[in-house]
């Protein structure tokens, strides 16, 4: 049951933890770039379902984490540190790898994640294809760790952990779709590729504040 009164108290870490999902969302990664190759090949329509199957993937693999999450804290008291600083490490292992990538000369993306071939595939075919990409993506899975690392701590309500994976599954499927909308037009991967530099260096920032707020327990 929701204590509406309890909302504020709560509120900046799940604003935290929705902010740490854009930022992960605007790291190039297998998603990413596998929505660039269908949508800047294949057209909008098969951008969308890839979208949406990399949303609902998302979705899954948050709720897997989350009720995985709650049924450990049932039986070991010291889940939630192990698990916050797991998290931890992880984002300042995406800060190093962020920082290191805006200092270095970068690598025009090919897009071919999904290779062309002259077959006809269905909306759900598409779908299946994002849907699978991102299940099977171990990045996707330590990083919903992280989120959930964020807004989820000891004695939190689990309503708050829900809001976290719904909303995250939310945004992640709204903001691939736009992502396949923009990634349809080559001006737009032409100007992501140009500020690819300065968007790493704000990650690797952001990934390196939150890391250590979670390892410093806060």
């Amino acid at each position: 049951m929701i204590n509406f009164a309890d909302i504020g108290l709560y509120l900046p870490g799940i604003l935290l933890a929705y902010a740490a999902l854009m930022m992960g969302l605007i790291s190039p990664g297998p998603a990413l770039l596998g929505l660039m190759g269908v949508s800047l090949e294949r057209g909008r329509r098969a951008g969308h379902c890839f979208a949406i199957g990399i949303g609902t993937g998302s979705l899954c693999i948050g709720i897997l984490t989350l009720t995985g999450l709650s049924a450990l804290l049932a039986t070991w008291a010291d889940a939630m540190t192990a698990i916050r600083i797991a998290g931890g490490l992880y984002l300042l292992w995406l800060a190093f790898k962020a920082l290191r990538s805006a200092f270095r000369p970068k690598r025009q993306p090919d897009g071919n994640t999904i290779a062309p071939d002259g077959k006809h595939i269905s909306a759900m075919g598409y779908f299946t294809r994002g849907l699978g990409l991102h299940l099977t993506n171990p990045k996707a899975i330590l990083t919903w760790i992280a989120i959930i690392s964020i807004g989820f701590a000891d004695g939190t309500p689990l309503w708050v952990g829900w809001v976290i994976v719904l909303g995250c599954g939310t945004i992640s499927t709204l903001v691939h779709f736009a992502y396949a909308t923009a990634f349809s037009t080559r001006p737009a991967i032409s100007l992501y590729r140009r500020a690819a530099r300065w968007i790493d260096g704000v990650l690797g920032i952001f990934f390196a504040a939150v890391g250590i707020r979670l390892l410093a327990g806060r």
